[in-house]
């Protein structure tokens, strides 16, 4: 074996014993990031075509379409965090589960004290800074927004998104949960259960008014072959990895350049002039751009609070503010009324989207439901199998649900709802405070629509649980009381169902031909030279739909337009 640790003068123990103490982050730099030597001769000598904010889902879409069209592409791609997991956390042994929140989600906002005293809404979720970003810790959900879903939304943003679906779907490897088989008749997860709920929502949908369209749910996964389970989560880690790994190898044959990637990299400041970007501001100096495109590719909230202090005179950065409500509502129905009772295996699992509208608002009222069906004879011993299969990695059916349950097909609801981007109440602005990443004020506010919203999305899940998924009917359908912790016949009251944290937050530097917008369709802030945004905070408005297909699509869009001939 070789020892790739050693040097010409330093190896294998000889003449010293040499270090003894390496990180794992030590590693990763060794192998396949930027050590502190390359960083200096990077800021020094080296220029790139592209530097690359983020390695998240939009980073690796970025890069992965420029080197598919110019393998001889010079990128560094920048990493506020370091290395934490190589997979997603539900493709890794059972106890991973508890790295889902806590520290590995940060807040890099003040959250306005009006904001904490909201009846139902009092925070936002955070950033998780590390390499992979959020793709390490989420759900894999991938609807495609319809037309009528892209509620003002510019023509030509509606007709892109459109062309490249099929492309994103492909990279994150989207497949529909009915579609999702297993490689062991032992572990049937996705089959009968899927295909039954799966006939009762297309026959019988129009029970419900406000629901519009139902798909078996469409979620990002790896293959079988790749990883030999049935089913595992997409995450960006290994790809960007496997990117580095064949850049080196075709750099060396003379046939592309070498991808760079430097972790523990905190972008504070772009310095500018002109309003054309020419340095960054990092935690590891200052990295010169000279002829680079900069492409922020670092999540919603992050490149805004950059856009903040680095051009301060771009009009209503932050003033649009949107992003989804949730309420989670789980429910149990015998498994004998199903007519496929018979069929069902030990464990099986379902997964379902269900879009929906407030009448009264139509498609400016937005809500969804992304619902799992359980069917679990033994708990004890399917626990693990069922973690690992879960579609959703928050909304979950618990231990205790499911030990009661074992006669009973389980369904773990999670609805979202559009939170109205009109609300001038809601914003993200900039405040007085020092440190750069950081001095940006959260303001959470819930008018009148949102809670026409909200009340009609949960009326539409109680009733699509009682008149459609129960085939005897709402006497059938019980309701877990998390506060008694025992299922109950009568619906939960709304304070026990309401999550109080918002999710998919979006609209921040909105995109669009209008006056107001903050960046043009060809995604540069209005103004600036050679910067350019991905993700969602280009969403001229959130919607309800799950963002990250949409985020890629443009994601790949923005790249064809910069690096193909």
């Amino acid at each position: 074996m070789t020892n790739y640790g050693a040097s010409s003068n330093f190896n294998h123990g000889f003449p010293t014993p040499g270090p003894q103490s390496p990180t794992g982050q030590d590693v990763m730099n060794h192998v396949y990031f930027v050590s502190n030597q390359e960083w200096k001769q990077i800021r020094e000598e080296e220029q790139f075509d592209y530097i690359v904010i983020g390695s998240g889902f939009c980073g690796l879409a970025f890069v992965e379409r420029v080197l598919k069209n110019n393998p001889f592409a010079k990128i560094l791609l920048l990493e506020r965090g370091g290395f934490f997991l190589p997979e997603h956390f539900q493709d890794l042994p059972g106890p991973y589960k508890k790295t889902l929140g806590g520290l590995s989600e940060t807040f890099p906002w003040s959250l306005s004290l009006e904001s904490t005293k909201g009846e139902y809404v009092s925070w936002q979720h955070g950033m998780v800074p590390f390499f992979g970003g959020r793709s390490t810790l989420w759900s894999g959900w991938c609807p495609r927004p319809t037309k009528d879903e892209l509620v003002n939304w510019p023509e030509k943003v509606v007709e892109v998104l459109e062309a490249y679906y099929k492309e994103a779907e492909a990279l994150m490897n989207v497949v529909p949960a009915d579609q999702i088989t297993s490689t062991s008749d032992e572990k049937p997860i996705f089959r009968h259960l899927q295909l039954g709920i799966q006939q009762l929502l297309q026959n019988n949908l129009d029970a419900v008014p406000e629901l519009t369209r139902a798909i078996p749910a469409p979620l990002a996964v790896k293959t079988a072959k790749e990883n030999d389970v049935d089913f595992s989560k997409f995450s960006t880690p290994s790809r960007l990895l496997q990117l580095i790994e064949k850049q080196e190898l075709l750099h060396a044959k003379g046939q592309g350049a070498k991808l760079k990637v430097a972790t523990n990299c905190i972008v504070s400041r772009i310095i500018e002039q002109g309003n054309t970007a020419t340095a960054l501001d990092t935690s590891r100096g200052v990295l010169a751009l000279n002829k680079a495109k900069l492409i922020l590719a670092m999540g919603t909230l992050p490149p805004t609070t950059l856009l903040h202090n680095s051009f301060p005179a771009l009009k209503n950065i932050g003033t649009r503010f949107t992003a989804h409500f949730i309420s989670a509502i789980v429910a149990r129905v015998p498994k004998k009324d199903y007519s496929f009772y018979k069929d069902l295996c030990r464990l099986e699992i379902g997964a379902f989207y269900v879009a929906g509208v407030e009448p009264k608002l139509d498609h400016e009222g937005q809500f969804h439901v992304q619902f799992t069906a359980l069917a679990d004879a033994d708990p004890e011993i399917n626990a693990e199998v069922a973690l690992r299969n879960m579609p959703d990695v928050v909304a979950t059916a618990s231990e205790e649900q499911l030990m009661s349950s074992k006669d009973h097909v389980v369904f773990v609801c999670a609805v979202l709802g559009e939170l109205d981007y009109k609300n001038s109440k809601n914003s993200f602005l900039k405040n007085r405070g020092t440190d750069p990443t950081t001095n940006v004020t959260l303001n959470l506010n819930l008018n009148k629509n949102d809670n026409k919203v909200w009340d009609a999305m949960d009326k539409a899940t109680f009733n699509m649980l009682e008149d459609i998924c129960s085939p005897k009917g709402a006497n059938q359908v019980e309701y877990w009381d998390a506060e008694q912790n025992k299922w109950k016949k009568t619906r939960p009251k709304k304070k026990k169902y309401r999550v109080s944290g918002l999710v998919h937050e979006a609209s921040t530097l909105w995109m669009g031909t209008d006056s107001e917008s903050v960046v043009g369709l060809d995604y540069r802030p209005k103004g600036v030279e050679n910067v350019y945004v991905t993700g969602a905070s280009l969403w001229p408005t959130g919607a309800s739909w799950n963002p990250t297909l949409a985020m890629v699509a443009l994601t790949q869009h923005l790249a064809d337009n910069l690096s193909k001939d």
